[in-house]
C-alpha cells in the first residue's frame, strides 16, 4: 500500500472529528467517478487500523445508456477487492436532480438496514460543498441552506450518513486516482450544462477561481464549515426560547397546548396539538434572529413542505401586531391570531 498525505489527512479527519467507530460495518457508495473511487480506496488503506466491515453499494438512475455498463464496471472492482456490492437499479429513469437525491438515500437506506450496516459513506468533496453554498445563494437561503453539506447526520434510525471527504477539493481525488491509477469511469452526465449544478461548476466556479480567488472552492467550503457551527448554536438557543415561549412562564401551561372542544384537530404528523400557543412577552425579548428560528421551527412542525421566508415573515410580524391580528391561512389551513399575549395557531 502507497501511503500518501491523504491518507494521513483522511486518517487524521476521522480522527479528531469522530467520524466512525471501530470494528462497524460500512457501506460505500461507488458511482465509479474519481471522488468516489477515491473514498473506497482511501477506506480500502485503511480498514486495517480501524477493523471495518465494508461494502460497495452502485445505484443505477438508468438516465444513460451506458448506466448499466457503469454498474458492471464497480461490480468488477468490488469483485477485484473481494468486497460486498450491492446494486439498486430505478424501476423507471430519474431526470431530476432532486429526485434522483431522494431515490439515492431511499436506496442506500434500504440496503443499509436489509445488510446490518451502522454508516453509509458518501464521497462529497469540498468542491461538492462549495457548490451547494452556491446552488443555494443564488435560489435564496439563510445559513442552514449556506452551511451545506454536513460532514455526518443521521439518515435514518440507527444509520448514520457520512462525508469523510468534505476538506478535499475535486483536483485533489483526480490526482490521487491518476497517482494510483483508479480506473475512474467519466460520467457524461456530468458536462451536461441543462443541469444548474453543472454550471456552477463548470462554469462559474472556473470563473470566479480565475477572476476572483484561485482558492474559491477551499474558501467556500471553509465558509461553510464555520456556518454549520453558528446554525447548530443558533437552533439550540431557538429551541430554549421555543419552551420557554410556549410555557410562557406559567406554571401548568408547559409545552403542547391542547384544546378543550371536541371540534379541534391535530395533524398527525405533528408533535403539537391545535391550539398552539407561544408567549408573545418571551419572544419580544429575543433578537429577531431568533424568533424568526422560533418561528421557523414551529412551522416546521405543521407544514407538509419547508416553510418559505414568507411564511415565517407573516408569523413573526405577530409579535409586536395589534390584538386580534391574523394571518391568512397556512398551506393546510391553519391560522395564527394575536389574543393578547399569546400568539395562537388554529
Amino acid at each position: 500500500m502507497v501511503w500518501t498525505p491523504l491518507h494521513a489527512k483522511i486518517h487524521r479527519t476521522m480522527r479528531s472529528r469522530h467520524l466512525f467507530e471501530r470494528h462497524q460495518k460500512l457501506l460505500v457508495a461507488v458511482s465509479g467517478g474519481q471522488d468516489s473511487l477515491c473514498l473506497i480506496k482511501l477506506l480500502l488503506d485503511l480498514q486495517s487500523k480501524w477493523g471495518w466491515d465494508l461494502g460497495i453499494a452502485h445505484c443505477d438512475h438508468r438516465w444513460r445508456s451506458d448506466s448499466e455498463a457503469n454498474a458492471h464496471h464497480v461490480e468488477n472492482l468490488a469483485k477485484t477487492w473481494d468486497i460486498s456490492f450491492y446494486l439498486e437499479t430505478a424501476n423507471k429513469p430519474i431526470n431530476s436532480e432532486a429526485a434522483a437525491r431522494d431515490w439515492r438515500y431511499q436506496a442506500l437506506s434500504a440496503i443499509a438496514q436489509a445488510n446490518n450496516y451502522q454508516y453509509i459513506v458518501t464521497g462529497h468533496t469540498a468542491s461538492d460543498r462549495a457548490e451547494t453554498l452556491l446552488y443555494n445563494l443564488i435560489r435564496g437561503t439563510g445559513a442552514d441552506g449556506l452551511q451545506a453539506l454536513t460532514w455526518q447526520r443521521l439518515l435514518t434510525t440507527g444509520i448514520m450518513l457520512v462525508r469523510p471527504l468534505l476538506e478535499i477539493t475535486r483536483s485533489q481525488t483526480e490526482q490521487f486516482c491518476q497517482e494510483l491509477k483508479l480506473p475512474i469511469w467519466e460520467d457524461s452526465t456530468n458536462h451536461d450544462l441543462q443541469y444548474a449544478r453543472n454550471r456552477i461548476r463548470q462554469e462559474l466556479i472556473p470563473y470566479l477561481r480565475e477572476n476572483f480567488n484561485p482558492q474559491v472552492e477551499s474558501a467556500l467550503a471553509q465558509t461553510a464549515e464555520l456556518l454549520q457551527a453558528e446554525v447548530e448554536y443558533l437552533e439550540k438557543a431557538a429551541q430554549q426560547v421555543r419552551d420557554g415561549a410556549m410555557s410562557g412562564g406559567d406554571e401548568g401551561d408547559e409545552g403542547e397546548i391542547s384544546s378543550s372542544s371536541s371540534s379541534s384537530s391535530s395533524s398527525p404528523s405533528s408533535p403539537f396539538a391545535f391550539p398552539l400557543r407561544l408567549n408573545r412577552r418571551v419572544l419580544q425579548k429575543a433578537p429577531l434572529a431568533l424568533q424568526r428560528r422560533v418561528m421557523r421551527q414551529v412551522l416546521q412542525q405543521i407544514l407538509t413542505d419547508a416553510p418559505s421566508f414568507e411564511h415565517i415573515e407573516k408569523l413573526t410580524a405577530l409579535i409586536i401586531a395589534p390584538n386580534r391580528s391574523q394571518t391568512d391561512p397556512f398551506p393546510g389551513g391553519a391560522i395564527a391570531q394575536v389574543e393578547g399575549d399569546w400568539i395562537c395557531l388554529k
